[in-house]
């Protein structure tokens, strides 16, 4: 019954998608990679929240918050203060230049070439860590949800195969051969399926906990945990509270501002009224996802009395406890759901970055739409099977949510500079950009995969020969020995940004930079943007300051 529940509901989302997209062109470049520009706010909004909220955030947050407390909350709830910003400042600036990738900024902005190394840049992150990491933890999650090994007769590993590739070509098939529209259209269905499957667990997690009564199990919760429930993380804590306030900030700008897997629904909207209200809506039920990705963890941890072996069982260990076996096919499905849309919003940006920036740019500058669509979906298929591949080997990664935003400061960073200067300045030359991504790149790798191994070794030796052996004194020692991740990011984006300024200093432009309007779609702002962004800073700093 649990298995044809979660059949069925996969297959409504998969026909409601046929039907809505069937008519939309996808022979044009615009018609696939954006929809048409036909995409209005509810649609932008639902496949914002589902591109970005699949397993490695729900199991790897909740994991997280069942080790660290409430303090993990800011990747939501500083996300929507980075919406409003986009909506307020990048958006408008995308839509004037009719921009299908935002490394087609960079080509007006500097050159042909920094545009290609951003491309590739995102191209090898996509390919190399969020695909794989997206269809393994899928798998862990569908397996374990199913029991696979057992239902199939196969051991862990095999059905983590089975379960990789069995997303990776159903997801593949909506990218790859729907475009952007099928993509944001299935989405949309299946962010209201996650929304009311995410919130039934807390709910059925605090019935349990105050013994059939919710307002009970949520006063328990608080008061005999109430050190779980402090907004502001201490050094030990995976986001420390002074981290909001260096690289925190700039990592939610590049992922809801720049990232091209993000970002691309926006650009797909109908005029700049529809994007705005789509960033917006996604702002303000974003602030609502620690209730998802946070609390069950924290309920979690009530529950098992903080007793589990693995902090990321946490999350699957509470849905098979609270959640009733009638529930279990469609709460799969919704999971389903989303391990697709990212998988396969990833792909189709990835289609995109290749087929406008790459095959158009460097190897048939003659083709027309239709050819760059059939060459694009060609990359898609090498790209998705690449990625089936490599997801079962990365199964020692160790925590995956801590793994990609770690990896990920890669080349986020770099490109989130010479955006921002990009826009901020006029003169600045095509050969600080290119300075900037490289340097920026370089930095970081020596910066975390060298010197941050180097120093921590070092002080847990010298802390070993002291005779320390308290584990919260050597979390301690090993969280001061080097700066945190985040700090790390903030130091580059300022030294990158000053070494762009110095050479456009000495060596600037012959002309300003002037941004003209394509007139692709209609950019009358939406006339309560303003007024909404504030709104939802303020609710933002208020949660903080009620849980601090």
């Amino acid at each position: 019954m649990q298995f044809l529940t979660f059949i069925g509901f996969t297959a409504i989302v998969a026909i409601i998608s046929y039907l809505k997209t069937r008519n939309t062109k996808e022979s044009s470049s615009d018609g696939y990679f954006l929809g048409g520009r036909s995409l209005t706010a509810g649609v932008i909004a639902g496949s914002l929240l589902l591109t970005n909220l699949s397993t490695e955030q729900i199991v790897g947050l909740n994991g997280s918050a069942y080790q660290s407390g409430l303090s993990v909350m800011v990747w939501e709830t500083l996300a929507a203060i980075a919406m409003v910003v986009t909506a307020l400042f990048l958006l408008p600036r995308y839509l004037i230049g009719g921009l299908t990738t935002v490394p087609g900024f960079l080509a007006k902005r500097f050159d042909i070439t920094t545009k290609t190394l951003t491309s590739v840049l995102f191209l090898s992150g996509y390919v190399v860590v969020l695909l794989p990491v997206i269809l393994y933890s899928g798998a862990l999650a569908i397996s374990g949800m199913f029991d696979v090994p057992e239902l199939l007769g196969v051991t862990h590993t095999q059905s983590i195969w089975v379960c990789v590739w069995g997303i990776g070509i159903i997801g593949s098939i909506y990218a790859v051969f729907g475009g952007l529209k099928a993509v944001a259209v299935s989405d949309s269905i299946n962010a209201i399926g996650l929304l009311i499957g995410g919130i039934l667990i807390p709910i059925f997690g605090l019935i349990m906990i105050g013994d059939g009564n919710l307002l009970d199990g949520l006063n328990i919760l608080t008061t005999e945990n109430p050190d779980k429930f402090k907004s502001m993380g201490g050094p030990t804590d995976p986001v420390p509270f002074y981290t909001i306030f260096t690289g925190m900030m700039l990592v939610q700008l590049f992922y809801w501002g720049t990232n091209q897997q993000i970002i691309q629904r926006a650009l797909g909207a109908k005029n700049l009224k529809e994007g705005q209200k789509g960033l917006l809506l996604a702002a303000f039920i974003k602030i609502l996802g620690p209730i998802i990705v946070v609390l069950p963890g924290l309920i979690a941890y009530h529950i098992f009395q903080g007793n589990l072996e693995s902090a990321d069982s946490a999350y699957p260990m509470l849905v098979k406890k609270v959640l009733p076996a009638a529930w279990v096919g469609f709460f799969a499905a919704v999971l389903f759901g989303a391990i697709l849309s990212s998988f396969n919003s990833v792909l189709n940006s990835s289609v995109t970055l290749f087929g406008i920036d790459v095959y158009k740019q460097h190897i048939n500058k003659e083709a027309n739409e239709k050819t760059i669509v059939k060459f694009g979906k060609m990359f898609g298929v090498a790209l998705a099977i690449a990625s089936m591949f490599i997801a079962p080997l990365i199964a020692n990664a160790g925590s995956l949510f801590a793994y990609l935003q770690e990896i990920n400061g890669i080349y986020s960073i770099p490109i989130l500079t010479i955006i921002v200067v990009g826009y901020l300045t006029k003169r600045v030359p095509a050969i600080a950009a290119k300075v900037g991504l490289v340097f920026g790149c370089l930095l970081y790798i020596l910066s975390q995969f060298i010197l941050q191994p180097y120093f921590i070794t070092k002080a847990l030796e010298n802390a070993e020969a002291a005779g320390i052996t308290d584990q919260s004194a050597l979390a301690l020692i090993k969280a001061q020995a080097y700066p945190h991740f985040l700090d790390v990011m903030a130091i580059l984006f300022l030294l990158n940004v000053a070494i762009m300024l110095i050479i456009g200093k000495l060596k600037p432009r012959k002309e300003d930079f002037v941004q003209k309007y394509t007139k692709q779609v209609d950019i009358t702002p939406w006339k309560y943007t303003i007024q909404v962004g504030i709104a939802i800073c303020i609710i933002v700093v208020g949660i903080y300051v009620y849980f601090a």
